[in-house]
C-alpha cells in the first residue's frame, strides 16, 4: 500500500518530461508497421527537401542533410504530437539565410543559442509570447517568403550564375540578364515544376480505394499514392538519371550540385568563435552580429512547430502541450548543433505527409532520422549528378501554397484593420526580413494597446446618465473614461449624475483607482454624483480597499436607476444599500 504509493508519485511527472513512456508500453506490431511506412516515406520526401533547403540557407548542401536528423531522433522522445516530424523547412531556412551571413558557424551557433532560448521558455512556461504575434503578421510573413523564396529560385531554373540574394536587385539582375538563360536547365526545370504540380494535382484528386475493391484496384491506389507522395523524390531521381546520362555522353547541358562531402558529421560542440582573415571573431561579436535574430528565429521556430502540432491533434483527435513542445523544440535545436545542424522547426508538408501514411505514433521519425543517416554515408556521392534545377522545383512548389492571397479578401470583409499589419509585414518582408516581422509585431502591438486605451463607452440617456464601458479598465484608458464622463455630465442641460455601469469590467489597476478617486472629487464639486453598478468580486474588493470617497455602489444597474443616480454625499446611496454585496464606505 504505502510502498506502491511512494514509488507511484513520480510517475506522473516522469511521464509528462518524458512523453514516449506513455505510448511506448503499448506499442504493437500493427503500429510498427504503419510507422514503418510513414517513416519511409517521409524519408524520401526530407532528402531532396534538405538539400534543397541548404541551398535557401545559403549553407553547402550536406547541411541540409545534417540539420534533417537528430530533431526526429529526439522529437520520437520528448514530441507530445504524433504526426510532427522537425526538420528543415523553406521559412527557417530563409531566416537563418538572413541572420548567419552563409557561414556555417553562425549557422550552428544559431541553432545553439535558439535551442537555449526555447528550453528555457519550455522551462519558465513562456509559450504564451507566441500569442502576441498575431495571424495577420504570420500570413504576411508567410505569403512574402513564399514569393521571396521561389523568386530566388529562378536563377537556378534559368542556370544563371552571380545574382545577388537581396530581392529587388535579385529581380533586377534576372531580368537584365534573361538572355543569358542556359536552355538545358530552363527545360529541365520547367518540365520538374510540371511532374510535381501533376503529381500532387493527382494526389489531391485521388479516390480513397475501399477494402472491398479487387486486388489489383488496391494495388494500383497504393502505386499512384506512393508515387504522389514521394513525388520529390521522383523528380530528382529522374533528373539525375537525366544529368548522368548527359554525363556519360560526353556534354552536360545542366548546372549540377557538385560534390557533397560522404560520412557522417562529427559529434561536437558548435564553435563559440570564428577565424577571420583578419583575425578571430568572437562569440560576444558573433552573438551582436546575429541581433534580432536571437529572438526571431526561436520565436517563429516555437510558433511554426507549435500551431502545425495544434492543427493536427485537433485533425486527428488527440492532445498536445505546448509547454512540451518548446521543451523538445529546445532540446532537438541543442543536439542538432553538435551534429552542425542549423536551426530547424515542424514541417508542415512533411508532417501532413506523415498523417497521411498513417503514422500511429512519433517513432516513425526513428525511421525518416535513420533513411537521412544513411544518405549521408553511402549515397552522398549520388547526390553530385542532382540538377540545381531539380532541388529549385521541388522549393518552389514547397512554398508556393505558403501565399495565401486569400486573407487580403478575407480581412477586407472580416476587419480591415487588421489588413496594416498584414500589409506592413508583407511589404517589409521584401527588403529585410526581420524588419517585416518586428514592424508587424510592432503595428499589431499599437493596434492591441489602442484598443486599451479607447475602449468602447456606450451611453444611455435618461433622467440619470448611464455609462457602460465594454472592457477591463487599465491605466492608459482613465483618461478616456474621465473625459467620456465629465464631457456627458457637464454638457447636459440641466448637468446630470452618473451611473457606470461596470459589468464588462474584470480588473482595474491602481492608476485607475486614482483616476476614478479624482474623477469623484470633480464632480463632487460641480454637485453631481458618480454611482458604480453591477461590480465584479475582484473589482469591489479593489475599490473597497482603496477607501475612495464618495464611493458608493449598486448590485445592478436596475437598483441604481431606481436610485436615481446617487447622492453626492453618499446619504441617500445608505437607504438602498440593502444587501451585503452593496457597501456604503463612509465620508
Amino acid at each position: 500500500g504505502p510502498r506502491e504509493r511512494g514509488q507511484s508519485c513520480p510517475c506522473p511527472e516522469v511521464r509528462t518530461r518524458l512523453p514516449v513512456l506513455r505510448w511506448l508500453p503499448r506499442y504493437s506490431l500493427a503500429w510498427l508497421q504503419l510507422d514503418l511506412i510513414a517513416g519511409l516515406t517521409v524519408g524520401l520526401t526530407v532528402v531532396p527537401q534538405a538539400l534543397a533547403y541548404a541551398e535557401v540557407a545559403g549553407l553547402p548542401l550536406q547541411y541540409g542533410l545534417y540539420s534533417s536528423f537528430m530533431g526526429c531522433f529526439v522529437y520520437c522522445f520528448l514530441g507530445t504530437a504524433k504526426d510532427v516530424t522537425l526538420g528543415p523547412t523553406a521559412i527557417m531556412s530563409l531566416l537563418v539565410s538572413s541572420y548567419t551571413f552563409h557561414e556555417p558557424v553562425y549557422a550552428i551557433l544559431l541553432a545553439f543559442l535558439s535551442g537555449c532560448i526555447q528550453l528555457a521558455m519550455g522551462l519558465l512556461h513562456l509559450g504564451f509570447l507566441l500569442d502576441f504575434i498575431s495571424c495577420p503578421v504570420i500570413k504576411g510573413f508567410t505569403s512574402a517568403a513564399s514569393i521571396t523564396i521561389s523568386f530566388n529560385q529562378i536563377k537556378n531554373i534559368l542556370g544563371l550564375q552571380g545574382i545577388p540574394r537581396q530581392f529587388f536587385l535579385q529581380v533586377y539582375e534576372t531580368l537584365r540578364r534573361i538572355r543569358e538563360t542556359r536552355a538545358g536547365d530552363a527545360i529541365l526545370g520547367l518540365a520538374c515544376l510540371a511532374a510535381l504540380a501533376g503529381l500532387r494535382a493527382m494526389k489531391s484528386r485521388l479516390p480513397r480505394a475501399a477494402c472491398v475493391e479487387p486486388l489489383a484496384a488496391r494495388v494500383s491506389y497504393l502505386i499512384v499514392w506512393t508515387s504522389a507522395t514521394a513525388r520529390n523524390a521522383l523528380v530528382v531521381l529522374f533528373a539525375g538519371l537525366v544529368a548522368y546520362s548527359f554525363q556519360v555522353m560526353g556534354s552536360q547541358p545542366l548546372t549540377l550540385t557538385g560534390s557533397i562531402p560522404r560520412g557522417l558529421p562529427a559529434f561536437r560542440l558548435p564553435r563559440f568563435s570564428m577565424a577571420a582573415p583578419n583575425g578571430t571573431i568572437p562569440f560576444r561579436s558573433m552573438v551582436e552580429d546575429m541581433g534580432v535574430g536571437l529572438a526571431v528565429v526561436p520565436l517563429m521556430g516555437l510558433l511554426e512547430t507549435v500551431a502545425i502540432a495544434k492543427a493536427f491533434a485537433s485533425q486527428n483527435n488527440y492532445r498536445i502541450d505546448p509547454n512540451q513542445e518548446l521543451l523538445a523544440m529546445g532540446f532537438a535545436n541543442i543536439l542538432g548543433s553538435f551534429v552542425s545542424s542549423y536551426p530547424i522547426t515542424g514541417s508542415f508538408g512533411r508532417t501532413a505527409v506523415n498523417a497521411q501514411s498513417g503514422v500511429c505514433t512519433p517513432a516513425g521519425g526513428l525511421v525518416t532520422g535513420t533513411l537521412v543517416l544513411l544518405s549521408l554515408a553511402y549515397l552522398t556521392s549520388l547526390f553530385y549528378y542532382i540538377p540545381k534545377a531539380a532541388l529549385a522545383a521541388v522549393i518552389i512548389s514547397a512554398v508556393v501554397p505558403l501565399f495565401d492571397a486569400g486573407i487580403f479578401r478575407t480581412l477586407w470583409r472580416v476587419k480591415r484593420l487588421d489588413l496594416v499589419p498584414l500589409c506592413v509585414t508583407f511589404l517589409l518582408c521584401f527588403w529585410e526580413v526581420q524588419y517585416g516581422i518586428v514592424a508587424g509585431v510592432l503595428v499589431s502591438g499599437i493596434l492591441l494597446l489602442y484598443s486599451i486605451a479607447r475602449p468602447p463607452i456606450k451611453v444611455l440617456e435618461g433622467d440619470v446618465l448611464l455609462l457602460q464601458p465594454g472592457s477591463s479598465l487599465h491605466f492608459p484608458a482613465i483618461e478616456c473614461l474621465r473625459d467620456a464622463v465629465c464631457s456627458h455630465a457637464l454638457a447636459a442641460s440641466p448637468p446630470r449624475s452618473i451611473i457606470l455601469d461596470c459589468r464588462h469590467i474584470s480588473s482595474i489597476d491602481y492608476t485607475v483607482v486614482v483616476g476614478l478617486a479624482e474623477l469623484l472629487q470633480e464632480l463632487r464639486k460641480h454637485g453631481l454624483s458618480l454611482a458604480f453598478c453591477s461590480l465584479q468580486d475582484p473589482v469591489l474588493q479593489v475599490l473597497l480597499s482603496a477607501d475612495l470617497e464618495g464611493f458608493q455602489h449598486f448590485p445592478s444597474r436596475e437598483e441604481a436607476e431606481r436610485c436615481g443616480g446617487a447622492d453626492p454625499g453618499g446619504g441617500r446611496a445608505a437607504s438602498f444599500t440593502s444587501t451585503s454585496e452593496s457597501l456604503l464606505l463612509p465620508t
